[in-house]
């Protein structure tokens, strides 16, 4: 689902804001309870990780893990399941709703992007789709994950793929734009 931020009035071409000032202050006040409580944390420091994230509006379950150094731009635009991983330096700019997972990982460094401006319209106006990164997929480092993306149950974006249309379950992609490579097969320990 598109989300509209109509632009009008806020001068975007001379850099006005796409959001009304409550928005811009709970992410001034979240940039800044990040720098302080959390971006200098060690990795072990997982629950107060989640504390803060939570305090902030984000579904964050008690198992998922987000490193100190990952940047999110909006907590309350942010839903994370069991197991998942956010690595070092991941940028989730989070403008629209972002899914991740159980189990999912996205790697250091890659960057999910939920809003995009309408280049045609004159005021140039925001539109925010959801990102879906289903159970088990892998995000992998430097990629990046467009509006409006679903990266499906089990499916791989290898390093610095790019993703701008819905990557297929159980499916390993890899380039710019994301092309399919092969299929994902998991490879589980036979019992002795």
């Amino acid at each position: 689902m598109t989300q509209s931020h109509d632009a009008r009035g806020a001068s975007m071409w001379e850099g006005g804001a796409s959001f009304p000032l409550r928005n811009r202050l709970y992410r001034a006040g979240w940039i800044v309870a990040w720098l302080l409580l959390v971006r200098w944390t060690p990795p072990p420091l997982r629950a107060w990780r989640r504390l803060v994230l939570r305090a902030f509006g984000a579904q964050v379950a008690p198992t998922a893990n987000v490193y100190g150094s990952a940047r999110i731009w909006s907590p309350a635009n942010l839903a994370i399941g069991d197991h998942a991983t956010i690595g070092p330096g991941a940028h989730i700019y989070s403008m629209g709703k972002v899914t991740i997972g159980r189990f999912a990982i996205v790697s250091q460094r890659a960057h999910l992007c939920a809003g995009t401006h309408d280049s045609e319209d004159p005021a140039f106006t925001l539109h925010t789709r959801p990102i879906v990164v289903g159970a088990r997929a892998w995000v992998a480092a430097e990629a990046f994950v467009g509006p409006g993306v679903t990266v499906g149950e089990g499916a791989v974006l290898g390093a610095r793929g790019c993703a701008f249309a819905d990557l297929a379950p159980w499916t390993v992609y890899r380039g710019n734009p994301a092309a399919a490579i092969r299929a994902r097969t998991i490879r589980f320990a036979e019992a002795a």
